[in-house]
């Protein structure tokens, strides 16, 4: 398998289907969610197999989680995956859902 130029890649909000999307030829990279007025739920990322490891996670994650500070939206991390992201990328925890003790909530 050749290496993917990231850089050449866009990532889709399709709204209609609540879900982010990396289209490569004929596979789709997406990542799920559910948005209410002021949060947003990021429930589970699937990339097709031949392209695991190819960062299409990652970029899916960036893209939610900067969609989410552009809107003003409080993240949840629903997904193992989003939480680990977040968990290597501090700079998105202050959009995290916090518990009554304010510790962030994945």
């Amino acid at each position: 398998m050749a290496d993917i130029n990231l850089d050449k890649l866009d990532v889709v909000n399709n709204a209609a289907s609540n879900r982010f999307e990396i289209k490569i030829g004929d596979h789709l990279a997406v990542l799920d969610y559910r948005q209410r007025e002021s949060s947003i739920d990021l429930k589970h990322t699937e990339v097709p197999a031949a392209f695991e490891g190819h960062g299409l996670g990652a970029k899916l994650a960036h893209a939610a989680l900067e969609f989410a500070k552009a809107q003003g939206l409080t993240v949840r991390a629903s997904c193992p995956y989003v939480a680990a992201y977040i968990k290597r990328h501090p700079e998105y925890e202050v959009l995290t859902h916090r518990d009554t003790s304010g510790t962030p909530e994945f």
